[in-house]
């Protein structure tokens, strides 16, 4: 997969696709279904498959003081979009000129002649130009004038519930991360580098892997069942907290601290990637150190249960 920053001055290569159009933060399974659309579509035109998001989103622009939110970062949405088949990720700067871009001028300028677009499938619900006024309708009626076809995927969901990115968001908040992974078809993961912090789990018998939780949608802070991946491949079980740690002095930023079982190697500067599989209770401050230890070992007790049950 080819990954295709902005759109403008674009090589013949890199246009003339059948894109899927949105922000797909989380490439959850209803962004699923509108990349099937733009598949359908790039057999049939035999074009490429290709995918539109924005960097930065277009929320960190419009509400840059709202709570952390993303699902995902952009080298995990690059990777899962691969592993659907895309063949080109269109990452499109998201500044002041695009911003500013009206309806059909994001149509005309945007997919018509900056990447030359064979085909556009969208969600029933997107949006597009300054101040969010155009629809999967009026997309249709720019596409026969601009030479393009466009596709509506529907509402995918279990009952009244359509998958979106905001449900992914509120059931990490509130600390039902196996309903996240329902939605995106796979768990929640922290991506990011091993930072050196106090080391106090070495000295008490569980090293932990630190990482900072910088743009990610913050979950409800307490104990989840994991599952880290090392840069080299290995997926290893573990137990973590996602949190401030209050029972420990001093004031830290929110941040994973995850123990790995069953494993003491160096991670510091490596970027591990952490899945979120089961809540185990909230994040609590212990009247000192010891029974706090021993309560993480009935939380690494309850996390191997589950994770590791043959054993």
């Amino acid at each position: 997969m080819r990954i295709v920053h902005g759109w403008k001055g674009l090589e013949e290569a890199d246009k003339h696709a059948s894109v899927a159009y949105g922000n797909f933060d989380g490439v959850h399974r209803g962004h699923q279904k509108v990349i099937a659309e733009a598949a359908k579509a790039a057999q049939a035109l035999k074009a490429p498959l290709g995918v539109i998001s924005f960097d930065p989103h277009p929320r960190q622009i419009f509400q840059p003081d709202a709570p952390s939110f993303r699902i995902m970062k952009t080298d995990q949405q690059a990777r899962t979009l691969a592993a659907l088949g895309v063949d080109i990720f269109y990452v499109l700067p998201f500044d002041s000129e695009m911003a500013n871009l009206t309806d059909h001028e994001f149509a005309s300028q945007v997919l018509a002649q900056g990447l030359g677009v064979k085909h556009v499938a969208v969600g029933f619900d997107v949006s597009f130009g300054k101040g969010r006024t155009g629809s999967p309708e009026l997309l249709r009626a720019y596409g026969k004038d601009l030479h393009f076809t466009v596709s509506v995927a529907d509402a995918l969901g279990e009952g009244e519930e359509k998958f979106s990115s905001t449900g992914v968001r509120q059931a990490l908040r509130e600390g039902r991360p196996q309903d996240a992974t329902a939605i995106l078809g796979r768990p929640f993961a922290i991506e990011g580098v091993v930072e050196r912090g106090r080391q106090l789990g070495r000295t008490l018998g569980f090293p932990t892997a630190n990482v900072a939780l910088t743009d990610y949608v913050t979950p409800r802070f307490g104990v989840y069942a994991t599952r880290t991946r090392l840069p080299d491949g290995r997926e290893i079980a573990g137990v973590a907290n996602i949190g401030v740690n209050p029972t420990v002095p001093g004031e830290i930023a929110p941040r994973l601290e995850v123990w790995l079982f069953d494993f003491d190697e160096d991670l510091y500067d490596q970027v591990i990637e952490t899945d979120l599989i089961a809540f185990l209770r909230p994040e609590e401050k212990f009247s000192g150190l010891e029974p706090m230890v021993e309560q993480i070992r009935r939380d690494a007790a309850q996390a191997r249960a589950l994770l590791l049950p043959e054993l």
